[in-house]
């Protein structure tokens, strides 16, 4: 008899174990092992987070070990197992690792292959190349695209319980019970205070203050002492929560008409020298225009595509220098300068970060992060078994990827959503503008160098989006590149995997709506193009991720800074605006209230955060990309330090990107 022994590694998460009947098999080049139960007499074999040992025997040798099929069977119910690997040593001294990091939830035969990573055409054994094709023929059975949804997402079994997702996909334990815990908190606290159900509105803003006066952070102190002034709503186009829209100006659009007096009324500089001195900018929010703002607590909304031009000073700062609240000029669409009465000025900004608000949130956050990551996901698991090379490098950035959007829909853009009910862009605007949005979208604008050059935007001082940014998507590259052609030695080993060829044009179909003009690849001939696609994908789920999302209650949770609607039309004729007319046109009380606590749930970060590079399942088994991983997470720790060396120097630090806050995936 050969003897090998096997060891099961239980996951750690709470409720991880199994006191169900388990069973083993061992699969090789030469043969086979009996089913082995592997519980012990006390059935507490498998306990959270232990090892535990057995001894599988076999009439002869198997050859090298192709697979493991594991079984759970049920005593009287049924007891979801996690197991994160299994290892097998054998008489030999050769040790298997199979990485599994799955539930099993059933009493099927589940089959894991050995942990080498393997492309389709490396896979010469027949059992390993028919186990990759039945995983997949049960994954795309598992994993079928909604095709109503824009873009294409998850066919939820059902639409409203995230516990109908695969047991895979779901939160665990931990982070579960604080999601619910923080949302549940949030709202007892509006409830306590009265203030979720007050329809009326805000008589001073100080008054705004009672809302969540215990939760704030440093920068959400800061944005509540400053938000009037100029430099900081020019700053926050830089390093704010949305810094995906300003661009250089070396020409005025034809609508809109501002003149060299208006911006520089002392005649010391012109706007044509300033202009030819790079040192003009502008954010353009033509996308909003005729998007039908939404109804609210029975009130007409308000929702502007404005046009805003910025001036970089000898001072290094960024300030709005005319502001234009409509896309066509008129005699009652009045351009705004910072030297017209202070209350029609503020009313001006006002209307711009609330149409901020809504381009930042439905455009550049929800759909360019959270849809396109499950976008990503979906294919990947529909297209690449466990073994493939790019499904151990993808994997990790998907963590919970699909539970947080299945809750997206259900509490921010299902008819009864905050964002429909609450925001501007909500109602019947919300879907035209993420379609109009979508159309928008180019292989270039999701690439971080690409898209900051197109906006040119490479010389600006103090622009550390876009610093820390290109520092991270090098990093990133040189990681994915040393990973990828370690497998792919030739573009021709690109052009031969059917299984990478199937992601990407799963991808381009259902995440792109087979729009050529996205430039989006239809398909891989090259390395590197692979190399660009992944690297992109990864710096989505991740660092752009965190660029757009972690900073929501630093400059949203201070209302007057970012309103996510307005309850009056903007001015028409300068100087009839008082501090009524603003108060009047700010939200009301509980739409503040939401708004508020919306943002707060979704910049709180969990306990079980995994930051960018940390790889707690060893999905590569081999010594040379664990190498990688290791010189991969150096690189990002060294810019970790040198970015925090940076921010003592700053009145304002710039955190969002920096590598040990970064989560690997799009995760809240």
């Amino acid at each position: 008899m050969v003897q090998y022994i096997v060891t099961v590694y239980t996951g750690r998460r709470l409720l991880a174990n199994t006191v169900n009947s388990a069973y083993i098999k061992l699969v090789g080049t030469e043969g086979e092992s009996h089913r082995k139960l592997l519980n012990n007499e006390d059935f507490a074999s498998f306990r959270v987070g232990w090892p535990s040992t057995f001894v599988v025997t076999s009439h002869k040798p198997l050859g090298k070990l192709v697979l493991i099929e594991l079984e759970k069977r049920h005593l009287i119910f049924g007891d979801p197992w996690l197991v994160d690997k299994v290892e097998v040593q054998s008489t030999e001294g050769e040790t298997y690792k199979f990485p599994i990091y799955s539930w099993l939830s059933d009493s099927f035969v589940h089959r894991f292959r050995e942990g080498t990573a393997l492309r389709d055409c490396d896979d010469d054994h027949l059992l390993g190349k028919y186990s990759r094709q039945q995983e997949l023929r049960e994954q795309n059975q598992t994993y079928q695209w909604n095709e109503d949804s824009i873009p294409h997402c998850m066919q939820a079994e059902n639409p409203i319980n995230p516990l109908s997702l695969p047991r895979d996909d779901q939160f665990s334990f931990t982070k579960g019970a604080e999601f619910l815990s923080t949302a549940a908190a949030g709202l007892a606290e509006l409830k306590l205070t009265g203030l979720e159900d007050c329809k009326e509105n805000w008589e001073s803003i100080d008054d705004i203050k009672k809302v969540f006066p215990k939760r704030q952070t440093e920068l959400s102190e800061y944005t509540q002492d400053h938000w009037e002034e100029d430099d900081f709503f020019g700053y926050q186009y830089l390093n704010g929560v949305n810094p995906m829209m300003i661009e250089l100006c070396t020409v005025l659009p034809d609508n809109f008409p501002v003149t060299s007096c208006m911006v520089f009324p002392d005649g010391k500089t012109t706007l044509d020298k300033e202009m030819k001195n790079g040192n003009i900018f502008l954010v353009n929010y033509k996308n909003l225009d005729g998007i039908p703002a939404n109804v609210i607590n029975g009130k007409q909304q308000y929702l502007m595509a404005p046009l805003v031009l910025l001036h970089k000073t000898p001072e290094n700062k960024l300030m709005p220098i005319a502001i234009q609240l409509k896309q066509c000029p008129a005699t009652d669409n009045p351009i705004f300068l910072p030297t017209d009465d202070k209350y029609d000025w503020m009313l001006a900004k006002l209307f711009v970060r609330s149409a901020d608000f809504s381009e930042h949130q439905l455009n550049y956050h929800l759909l360019r992060t959270h849809l396109l990551a499950e976008v990503f996901t979906m294919a990947m698991l529909r297209n690449l078994p466990m073994v493939h090379p790019l499904y151990k490098l993808l994997s990790p950035h998907t963590r919970y990827t699909l539970q947080i959007n299945f809750l997206a829909r259900v509490r921010l853009i299902s008819p009864q959503g905050v964002f429909t009910l609450f925001s501007a862009s909500g109602g019947k605007g919300l879907v035209p503008f993420v379609v109009k949005s979508l159309s928008s979208i180019t292989y270039d604008s999701l690439c971080i160098k690409k898209d900051i050059a197109y906006r040119g935007m490479q010389k600006v001082t103090d622009f550390y989006y876009r610093d820390d940014g290109c520092e991270l998507w090098d990093i990133l590259e040189r990681f994915v590149n040393g990973l990828l052609t370690l497998y792919y030695k030739s573009d021709a080993e690109v052009v031969e995997d059917s299984e990478v060829q199937n992601w990407i044009q799963d991808i381009y179909e259902n995440g792109f709506h087979s729009q050529e003009s996205t430039g989006i690849p239809q398909r891989f001939t090259t390395v590197a193009e692979l190399v660009r696609f992944v690297t992109m994908a990864i710096f989505t789920c991740s660092c752009q991720h965190a660029a757009v999302n972690s900073g929501q209650f630093d400059y949203d949770g201070w209302m007057p800074n970012t309103p996510l609607t307005l309850q009056l039309p903007p001015p028409t004729t300068k100087g009839e605006a008082n501090e009524d007319t603003v108060l009047k046109t700010l939200p009301d009380v509980s739409v503040t209230a939401q708004g508020m606590a919306t943002v707060w749930l979704l910049s709180k970060q969990s306990s079980d955060f995994v930051p960018l590079g940390q790889y707690p399942e060893e999905h590569f088994t081999e010594e040379k990309p664990r190498e990688m991983i290791k010189k991969f997470q150096s690189e990002l720790h060294a810019l970790s330090v040198k970015i925090n060396d940076r921010n003592e120097k700053l009145e304002i630090p710039y955190t969002y990107l920096d590598p040990a806050k970064v989560e690997n995936s799009v995760s809240i």
